[in-house]
């Protein structure tokens, strides 16, 4: 008996942080999980930091009130060990139901995954991460419903890190390549940890083959390329998303569970090559910014002079620059992107007035009479001439201009994700997903709060901020973003190229 209240039956699990039994509550007659909590590694037999461990963990799974987390009723101590008393679920961990049932399909992975997502979503809501998400600590009831337990690692913002020098928390094969190199878990290394596990539910195996060799298994996980799944249907674009290495590429959680809440749908073609980031594109420059988006509406029309002149091509490089050596940092080929397109622009419009000017009198065209004139309009004849120095300066980038830009943008998306869809370069279209992927997110979303700005710089044309979006199911997500946008200084627009 456990603090005169709590009997045990049997044992039902262990693993490294310590043994769970079946129990009874006796006081109100009901079954209940008893995990005995063990001693740390590193910690060797300090009582003090085992409770202290204890606490922390009871702490925070008993502050995530969610359905799909494993509640927390007590922590208790008898003969100087520590009990958790918490929530007993009938069913299989993720890992056992695999071992017995082999690979899932992808859309029962799906929907078993969406719950995890959402509990994780809601804990980094609150500043909380896991630290050790992988099949063995996701239950499965017997109706289907995934539960997360053991947050016996996770760490709340403000709390002092427990674990000790020269050790990594959480299980070698679902951990994020950052976290692997000795860097501090976050949210996102939760997320790749959750892009692990459904590798595993798909494939019937971890990511990544450990076993005995913890360090050499590392070193793969850190250096190499995370292994692709040839059918992973409609979650293929979330894997692509989640398991990536560079933790500002991957998808927020509040992300993820979006995605995976909207169900299967038609699956999107995906870049496959995991030699770079899956949401990168290149560095923006003027035959990116300037070409068509599948929606007319998402750039101006530029109308074109009454006579074709001769196409110009843009030159190679700037203007008096040498060829025998380009500066091939991305941050000055993205600036001068918009500077060649203006250069190109120029030269075209030039060359349409010595071609104008040059046709005998009787070939030039009147100009285009307004099919329908004002009242008001004036009535004055045109100048005889125009002062090309009169024509207005070609627009630029501002910050009031970007912070329109998307504020617009994610209303649109919100009300209607095709439009919201032209409002990508066609390359950060193809790494969103394609058109199926994009909407398998925006579908969902309801409605937009307008976000707030933390950075709008319009020399890079980067743009950062946070926003809070609700969803058809009636959630409510905080998500912070930043987005490298394109701009045309031709018609004043901007596009999404990039996450920042």
């Amino acid at each position: 008996m456990i603090a005169n209240r709590y009997s045990l039956e049997r044992e039902i699990g262990r693993g490294g942080m310590g043994a769970v039994w079946l129990g009874r509550d006796e006081l109100l007659g009901r079954a209940v999980a008893i995990k005995r909590v063990g001693r740390a590694p590193g910690l060797d037999d300090d009582h003090a930091a085992d409770l202290k461990r204890a606490e922390r963990e009871a702490r925070i799974a008993a502050s995530l009130n969610h359905r799909h987390v494993v509640a927390v009723f007590d922590l208790v101590e008898e003969h100087e060990e520590q009990w958790l008393v918490m929530e007993y679920v009938e069913g299989r961990s993720l890992s056992q139901t695999v071992r017995d049932d082999g690979p899932l399909d992808v859309d029962r992975a799906g929907a078993i995954l969406a719950d995890a997502a959402g509990a994780l979503a809601t804990a980094h809501a609150s500043g909380i991460v896991h630290r050790d998400v992988k099949p063995s600590n996701i239950l499965l009831t017997a109706a289907g419903e995934a539960k997360l337990l053991d947050f016996g690692i996770a760490r709340a913002q403000g709390d002092l890190t427990l674990t000790q020098t020269g050790l990594v928390s959480g299980s070698p094969a679902y951990l994020a390549p950052e976290v692997a190199s000795g860097a501090p878990a976050t949210t996102a290394s939760d997320v790749w940890s959750l892009g692990a596990t459904l590798f595993h539910l798909l494939s019937g195996h971890p990511p990544y083959d450990v076993g005995d060799n913890i360090v050499g298994g590392l070193y793969r996980i850190v250096h190499e390329e995370p292994p692709v799944l040839d059918d992973a249907g409609w979650l293929a674009p979330l894997l692509a998303a989640t398991m990536v290495r560079d933790p500002d590429r991957r998808w927020s959680m509040a992300h993820v569970t979006s995605y995976l809440q909207a169900g299967p749908r038609e699956t999107p073609a995906v870049d496959q090559d995991r030699t770079r980031p899956v949401a990168a594109v290149p560095p923006v420059d003027a035959t990116q910014v300037t070409t068509p988006v599948p929606d007319p509406a998402a750039w101006s029309a530029v109308t074109p002079p009454a006579v074709e002149p001769p196409a110009v091509e843009p030159p190679a490089v700037e203007p008096g620059a040498s060829t025998a050596g380009t500066d091939p940092a991305p941050e000055r080929t993205r600036r001068r992107g918009p500077l060649l397109a203006l250069a190109a622009l120029v030269a075209l419009l030039l060359a349409a007035i010595v071609f104008f000017l040059l046709l005998p009198d009787d070939q030039q065209a009147p100009p285009a009479a307004d099919p329908a004139p004002s009242a008001t309009s004036d009535p004055s004849p045109p100048s005889e001439s125009a002062d090309p120095s009169d024509e207005p300066s070609p627009a630029a980038p501002t910050a009031a201009g970007m912070r329109s830009f998307v504020s617009g943008y994610l209303q649109t998306a919100a009300s209607d994700p095709d439009a919201g869809f032209a409002m990508l370069t066609p390359s950060f279209q193809q790494e969103s997903g394609g058109l199926s992927g994009y909407t398998g997110f925006w579908g969902q979303v309801t409605s937009v709060q307008q976000p707030e700005f933390s950075e709008v710089d319009p020399e890079s044309l980067t743009v950062g901020y946070t926003y809070t979006y609700r969803t058809a199911n009636g959630g409510e997500f905080v998500d912070d973003v930043g987005l490298q946008l394109a701009y045309d200084p031709a018609t004043d627009r901007y596009l999404i190229a990039d996450e920042a």
